[in-house]
Order: C-alpha cells, then structure tokens, then sequence
C-alpha cells in the first residue's frame, strides 16, 4: 500500500492508501488524508487541493488537460491537482505556498 506524507503547518502527517486511491475521494468519506487536506469540486475546475509534490512525482502520469488549464505554469514548479491522480506509489505532498492564479480561475 502506498504511504502518502502530507506537511502542513509545520507539522508531518503520514498514512496509508490503498493501491489506486484518489486522495480527494478519501477525504471527502473522512479517510487519511481527511482533516489534513484541503479540497472542494473534486472535478479539476477550481484548484482547491493543488498540491507541491515534494517526492514521488516520477511515478505520476503526465498532468492532463484541466491540470494544464488550472496550474499552468505551477506545473514546472512541482505543482498538481491531486483530484485528477489516482495513487499507485509512495508521495510527499505539501499544499503550503500555493498561489491561484486570478487568470486561471476565470477560464
């Protein structure tokens, strides 16, 4: 099973999910990573749980298209949408430090 490390406020959070989890879903049915993850829609569209991946990203697909619209050029920086991953390895995540961007929220 793959181990997810969440940091937040200074703090480490860690858990286990099950191969082929979406961190969203989990969270929404009160499942790690829920109180430690911020999220909404769920759907891509308004980047609420954009996350800096901080270890594990070489074993994530390529970001998608609403990732590409939402993040731009966050994505460079290590930036992803964690609603549109499912997991399938280990990953270390912070959502600390990410900036929306107003252009990207009115497309």
């Amino acid at each position: 099973m793959p181990k997810v490390v969440i940091h937040k406020d200074g703090q480490t959070f860690e858990g286990e999910v099950k191969d082929n989890s979406n961190l969203v879903v989990r969270a929404g049915i009160k499942q790690f990573p829920y109180p430690h993850f911020s999220y909404r829609c769920g759907m891509g569209k308004c980047s609420q749980c954009a996350s800096k991946i901080l270890s594990g990203a070489e074993n994530l697909p390529p970001p998608n298209w609403k990732e590409q619209k939402m993040l731009g050029d966050q994505l460079e920086a290590g930036w992803r949408l964690p609603c549109q991953l499912w997991i399938h390895h280990d990953l270390e995540l912070t959502q600390e430090g990410f900036v929306r961007d107003p252009a990207t929220l009115a497309r």
